[in-house]
């Protein structure tokens, strides 16, 4: 399944790079400190944080991650989504707190486990 399927599946919203919707989704991970996030996702997983400031953007690139969502309505941060967007990294945003939206990503066939 590629971002754009996840978000028309998932009801997100687009926050930064809109035009980087293609890649491919190969799993997902949640959690909010970012170490942890660079040693444990996996390329091509969505985030799901309540992080909005830069540094999210910083660990995706370093993980090569497909796109971060950010949960209960949160907002990134202007120069997150500038950063965002110069770097190609979808940041989305959703409505739901964590819990629902990993079990709408889970429905749709996006898996946790390695």
């Amino acid at each position: 399944m590629t971002v754009k399927e996840m978000i028309q599946g998932a009801d997100l919203e687009v926050k930064a790079a809109a035009n980087c919707l293609d890649t491919e989704v190969t799993g997902g991970y949640s959690g909010d400190l970012i170490s942890a996030v660079i040693a444990n996702a996996e390329e091509g997983n969505v985030w799901i944080t309540w992080h909005v400031h830069p540094n999210i953007v910083a660990a995706a690139l370093v993980v090569k991650l497909a796109a971060i969502i950010l949960i209960s309505g949160r907002q990134p941060e202007e120069e997150t989504v500038k950063k965002a967007d110069e770097e190609g990294i979808p940041i989305l945003v959703s409505k739901q707190p964590a819990f629902a939206i990993i079990g709408k990503l889970n429905n749709m066939g996006i898996m946790g486990e390695k």
